[in-house]
C-alpha cells in the first residue's frame, strides 16, 4: 500500500502511496508510512550486515 525508497544512507529517494489511500484515514496513512520507512531501514541494515559479515569473515580478527 505504501513503498519507501532509501539510499544506504538512509535517504529518502522515492515514496509511492496507492490512490485508494488517499481518501482514507490520515492517521492510518500516517502509520502505514511509518511502518514502510522501518521496513525499509531494517533492510538495509540486514543487506549492510551481509555484506560486510562476508568481508569480515576473512580478516580472521578475534570475538569481540
Amino acid at each position: 500500500m505504501v513503498k519507501v525508497t532509501l539510499n544506504g544512507r538512509h535517504e529518502a529517494k522515492k515514496v509511492l502511496i496507492e490512490p485508494k489511500l488517499l481518501g482514507e484515514d490520515k492517521d492510518m496513512l500516517e502509520d502505514l508510512l511509518a511502518a514502510a520507512i522501518t521496513d525499509a531501514v531494517r533492510k538495509i541494515a540486514a543487506r549492510t550486515q551481509e555484506k560486510y559479515s562476508g568481508l569480515m569473515s576473512g580478516l580472521n580478527l578475534p570475538p569481540a
